[in-house]
């Protein structure tokens, strides 16, 4: 049998940190053993009806059974543009201003390979979401990396890079809600982010993946609502997050015009758009009864308490995550993130993610996702209590 050897793009992607920690599950599991799998980013309840419904009228529509536009039909770009004025009070133009995607992470890594050159320089948050790097190598160009600190509220100090990878930047990758810290930027924040990015000629790249899921009454803070935003960037949002829709794979970029003119074209090149009643059932997420959305941040929030509580009780000082459905977790003295991850697996049967698989920034803390019931997250902290490490 012919090997043929891999090319030099694919041996740029960074290696998938998390591969063996999902053999490890894997082979717990098979062994009979019940795990509390919060190791993971994947929502755990379904799409709410009214969407899936929608989907399974639109699948007879045999219009649908065609290519879809290229670029995506002109209803969901409308949609998105209706959906931004209702939740932001931003105007977006349907037709220059928004782009479909296959899901957010698609977008945020083709945005590198539009917009980046061998050589040239992103600037990225550590820890941060591990795709934002695979686009970055694909286009051969360098990262550098923006601590995400505890202290400076997992936010970026910019004072702290030097001037010299500020003028070489094209790109700029921010997410708040961030995955993993849980930290939320403020108005301030983006305001800053734009006066800097007009000063070097930065493209900005929001990452709005968990825009709907704030707590204690706190909606999170758009960049497009940020004068100047649309001048310097792009925000990416996905319906994953919001309604549910993990599988569905559909999301939409808004913002720059340039840029989204050059998503579009990527875009053309490797896709034929998505199946048009998936875009119609996108198009009912947006418009559609948002209650379902209300709800859901509820459920998150009800979770957080129960388990931040009961990790309390068992005396794991954390912090209560201010939104995301993850909770960013002090690691304790003695232990890597890698061996405090490996420990709560083998011996309590909990899957966390150890934060260095985010960036070495994230080295000190592990992730835990709210994705089980209330009841479970409960039994988590029980387990891991009787650890008697804390």
């Amino acid at each position: 049998m012919q090997y043929f050897p891999v090319s030099d793009t694919l041996k740029r992607l960074p290696e998938q940190f998390f591969a063996n920690l999902v053999n490890k599950v894997q082979k717990l599991s098979s062994e009979g053993h019940d795990i509390i799998n919060l190791g993971q980013g994947n929502p755990d309840l379904p799409t709410p009806d009214h969407i899936v419904e929608e989907l399974k009228t639109a699948a007879d529509n045999p219009a649908y059974h065609k290519y879809s536009p290229f670029t995506g039909h002109p209803f969901l770009k409308e949609a998105v543009a209706t959906f931004y004025k209702r939740e932001y009070d931003v105007d977006i133009d349907p037709e220059t201003e928004v782009a479909i995607l296959f899901g957010a992470k698609t977008g945020l890594v083709e945005i590198s390979q539009c917009l980046l050159n061998q050589g040239d320089t992103a600037l990225l948050p550590d820890p941060g979401y591990p795709d934002y790097m695979s686009g970055i190598a694909m286009a051969n160009a360098n990262p550098v990396f923006m601590p995400l600190l505890e202290e400076n509220g997992f936010l970026p100090d910019y004072n702290e890079l030097n001037n010299a990878d500020l003028d070489a930047a094209k790109l700029l990758f921010l997410n708040y809600p961030n995955n993993p810290t849980a930290g939320t930027a403020t108005k301030q924040f983006f305001d800053e982010t734009i006066e800097l990015a007009k000063q070097h000629n930065i493209c900005v790249v929001h990452d709005f993946a968990y825009g709907a899921i704030g707590f204690d009454g706190q909606k999170p803070q758009s960049f497009m609502q940020s004068a100047g935003a649309k001048d310097i960037g792009v925000e990416m949002y996905t319906l994953s997050k919001t309604y549910n829709m993990a599988g569905w794979r559909v999301g939409f970029a808004v913002g720059n015009p340039s840029v989204i003119k050059s998503l579009n074209l990527i875009q053309d090149h490797l896709y034929v758009s998505l199946f048009g009643a998936v875009q119609q059932a996108a198009q009912e997420a947006l418009l559609g009864d948002q209650t379902v959305v209300e709800e859901l941040v509820a459920t998150y929030e009800k979770r957080r308490d129960v388990f931040v509580e009961k990790l309390r009780e068992i005396g794991w000082e954390v912090p209560a995550p201010k939104g995301t459905f993850f909770a960013w977790l002090p690691v304790p003295e003695g232990f890597t993130s890698e061996q405090f991850a490996d420990l709560l697996l083998e011996k309590a049967h909990v899957v966390v993610a150890p934060g260095n698989g985010f960036g070495e920034s994230g080295e000190g803390f592990v992730r835990a996702g709210l994705l089980a019931s209330e009841k479970r997250l409960a039994e988590a902290a029980a387990r891991i209590g009787k650890l008697g490490i804390f």
